[in-house]
């Protein structure tokens, strides 16, 4: 098992918005990007930051979009689409989905409209 499926995602998101704020996006355009993925609502979001639920939970309990599998290209030098494990491959298109947003994509283009 992965060290990541039992890292919080409290103990990332603050990376996650300082990386999209560093690049003049805002922390509500990460709860955007990261509410379209998972299908979690603003508070559903909250709470699980505030619980420092795992990776591993966050995604078992996320209805992920099903617009997931456009997301695509490489993230760390690995190509998403050939990421074999489900849980990592959803771990990363989080990654992506961040990146994207951090290297001024449109919104839209970011949540694959």
């Amino acid at each position: 098992m992965h060290r990541i499926y039992t890292t919080s995602v409290a103990s990332v998101y603050p990376h996650y918005v300082a990386k999209a704020e560093k690049k003049g996006r805002t922390k509500a355009e990460v709860d955007e990007v990261i509410r379209w993925l998972t299908g979690f609502d603003q508070a559903e979001l909250e709470r699980c930051l505030a619980e420092e639920t795992t990776f591993a939970d966050f995604f078992a309990a996320a209805e992920l979009n099903p617009n997931a599998e456009l997301i695509t290209g490489s993230i760390c030098g690995v190509k998403i689409q050939e990421i074999e494990d489900p849980l990592m491959k959803q771990i990363r298109y989080l990654d992506k989905l961040v990146d994207e947003l951090a290297k001024g994509k449109a919104m839209e283009r970011v949540l694959r409209a």
